[in-house]
């Protein structure tokens, strides 16, 4: 298997195809993907700016979706990826975020420490959008790279 950069758009796709629970992206800075041997893409990550406006300081880098097709190891191949991207193009630290009834095991396995509990269940603001995301709280993780 191997790193290889993807467009947004073919990103995308694979993440309305393959995620669990959220849509598509609409912007980011940058994508990566997994290949299989036989060129078959096996997971996304798609980065952005951080969605909290609290966290946006230009420093602060979000892996806003990550997708697998449940290959082994994938996940933790692009959380690797993003990091070094990361690190190669300034960043100081990279966050990403998982619903709590998740492990977080790529995760952990790749360097990331939980930042405990963030958010509430829903969203909250003016506008009161519904993404589709299960009601329940998430953990925000946090890698730091400078």
């Amino acid at each position: 298997m191997k790193i290889v950069p993807i467009g947004m758009k073919a990103a995308n796709e694979y993440v309305a195809a393959h995620h669990r629970h959220h849509k598509p992206v609409r912007g980011c800075k940058f994508c990566v993907s997994v290949e299989n041997e036989n060129g078959e893409c096996c997971g996304v990550a798609i980065c952005g700016r951080p969605v909290s406006r609290y966290l946006d300081n230009g420093t602060t880098l979000e892996i806003n979706r990550l997708c697998t097709n449940g290959t082994r190891n994938v996940c933790s191949m692009l959380y690797g990826a993003c990091i070094r991207a990361a690190k190669a193009l300034g960043y100081k630290k990279v966050i990403t975020y998982t619903l709590a009834s998740e492990t977080g095991a790529s995760l952990k396995a790749s360097n990331f420490i939980s930042e405990g509990e963030a958010g509430g269940t829903i969203w909250t603001g003016e506008r009161r959008r519904d993404n589709g995301v299960p009601a329940e709280k998430k953990v925000r993780w946090v890698c730091n790279i400078g």
